[in-house]
């Protein structure tokens, strides 16, 4: 069961790989493609679902869940938690019938990195919360065929090889890190803001990556005294100031701030699309992100540009679109938990990408894994002490 809304990873293309060893990984794996997803997630090196495929995903791990005897509400919100001495003792919900309260004593709070709601309301509740870093910036797009040449070469229309994909990171003079992110090749950038008044971009790609072009988040790293206010929500404050900038920047009508690498890198304007024409819908305004972005983020890229672009041969090619703004490439924080995953509120089981411990689907998954295993532990330990 899950609580809470917003959720910019929407439209994930359900990317597979992941940094971590832990042998849990393998099931993970298993348990998607036993729900619909393709068998080459079981054997390939970058394993990938593609968004086409991920929502029968979806809907088989529910149909699993209800065959184990779980039970799932939608449209439902967590909204409060009860406590006494410590100690959850009662959820409250929000339902299309109203307020509800039920009766609970443990919780895997695995809500995304995108409840803010939620993470208001245990910031209420005095839950022990901290900032933590994470990056913004910009989705860049390219010809899906220019990557592919600066990556396969002379054989880039070799009918055996897939869309190329790649992945650059730099650390810069000025002490700042700039790197790509959740890159999607022959895929398409997307709006996914989860409040009224922001403009978030995301990228996906379908299974067979087909798309014209290619599109990566272009990040810069921000640390917690980059935003302005040392309460545990200080994070989410500095993205919403840039996302809400982006809004206006694009016009207030639903469109994405848009500017081409050239005129980016030449402190000027765009007024229309070169070669490379933005995939993103509804569409984009034309206009300069320096608007949107801070002015160190800003400086950060323009020196990363063409240093990837020695890497990665047209990274900078003054036609490359600029869609902003991306804020979401992790939690800006974390919710504290014990070596026994479990919050100072006894009971609660911060979980995942938006407590703070996840980059990712299979980290995320694996995390939950691990939460609730270390619930059933405790649960056996008062068995055992009873």
């Amino acid at each position: 069961m899950q609580f809470g809304e917003g959720g910019a990873g929407a439209f994930s293309d359900g990317k597979l790989t992941t940094g971590i060893k832990d042998p849990r990984c393998r099931e993970v794996l298993e348990l998607f493609y036993g729900a619909g997803a393709p068998e080459e997630i079981l054997y390939m090196a970058k394993p990938h679902i593609g968004t086409d495929h991920l929502r029968t995903v979806v809907a088989g791990l529910r149909e699993q869940i209800l065959a184990l005897g779980g039970t799932v509400w939608f449209c439902t919100k967590l909204i409060g938690l009860r406590t006494e001495e410590g100690k959850i003792t009662a959820a409250f919900l929000q339902t299309p019938q109203g307020e509800k309260e039920i009766a609970v004593s443990d919780i895997i709070l695995a809500v995304g990195h995108s409840a803010r709601d939620t993470f208001e309301m245990l910031q209420r509740l005095q839950v022990p919360m901290e900032r933590k870093p994470f990056s913004i910036g910009a989705r860049i797009e390219h010809l899906q065929s220019s990557v592919n040449r600066a990556q396969y070469g002379a054989s880039a229309e070799h009918p055996a090889l897939g869309a190329a994909d790649y992945k650059l990171s730099i650390h810069l003079p000025n002490g700042r890190s700039a790197y790509t992110f959740c890159m999607c090749p022959g895929g398409q950038v997307v709006s996914a803001a989860s409040e009224a008044g922001g403009a978030v971009v995301n990228g996906m790609s379908n299974f067979a990556r087909a798309g014209r072009n290619a599109n990566s988040a272009l990040l810069v790293n921000v640390e917690p005294d980059d935003f302005g206010g040392n309460d545990p929500l200080a994070g989410v404050r500095f993205q919403r100031k840039w996302e809400r900038a982006a809004y206006a920047l694009g016009g207030g009508n639903g469109s994405l701030p848009a500017q081409k690498v050239g005129d980016f890198l030449n402190h000027r304007p765009s007024v229309c699309a070169g070669k490379v024409e933005p995939s993103v819908r509804p569409g984009v305004r034309w206009t300069q992100l320096d608007g949107c972005l801070p002015e160190y983020v800003v400086e950060t890229m323009r020196m990363a540009i063409p240093a990837f672009d020695k890497k990665l041969k047209g990274f900078a090619h003054p036609d490359a679109v600029l869609t902003g703004v991306e804020t979401r490439s992790s939690s800006p924080v974390r919710i504290l938990r014990g070596k026994n995953c479990m919050s100072e509120l006894s009971g609660l089981y911060p979980c995942g990408e938006g407590a703070g411990y996840a980059g990712g689907i299979l980290s995320a998954a694996v995390d939950g894994m691990r939460c609730a295993d270390a619930l059933m532990e405790a649960h056996s330990e008062d068995e055992f002490h009873e």
